[in-house]
């Protein structure tokens, strides 16, 4: 399988990937954590783990998710809080809501919301 490697600021350190990988979700999806009560819109993709080793450590061991598949940015939300979170692709449902998100940085990522999802602004796609 063919490998690649990209610069991740939030792991400090460079990464490597399989150069091809399947993700069940895209940016812009609402999803909702299955184990945890929050929900979210994808905002960014991993495709393997790249975040601290100190914030993996962190996780219980008993419920900590493999490092080699896709973890997914998300602007978080639950009945306490807005916030960013970073989930692992087998901890992850489609948002069976399928209504907009809250989370007030929203808007700085995402234009309209339509059919369940959001589009993201032209000028942060490339």
């Amino acid at each position: 399988m063919d490998r690649a490697t990209f610069f991740s600021a939030t792991a400090g350190r460079t990464i490597e990937a399989p150069s091809r990988i399947r993700t069940r979700f895209a940016i812009g999806d609402v999803v909702r954590h299955r184990a945890f009560d929050f929900r979210g819109v994808i905002f960014d993709i991993d495709p393997v783990f790249a975040n601290s080793d100190e914030w993996y450590q962190s996780i219980p061991e008993e419920i900590r998710p493999d490092r080699n598949q896709p973890f997914y940015h998300l602007l978080a939300e639950s009945d306490e809080s807005d916030y960013v979170a970073y989930v692992s692709q087998q901890n992850l449902i489609r948002d069976s809501l399928a209504g907009p998100v809250s989370h007030p940085d929203v808007h700085q990522y995402f234009g309209d919301f339509e059919n369940g999802r959001y589009r993201m602004r032209t000028c942060l796609t490339h």
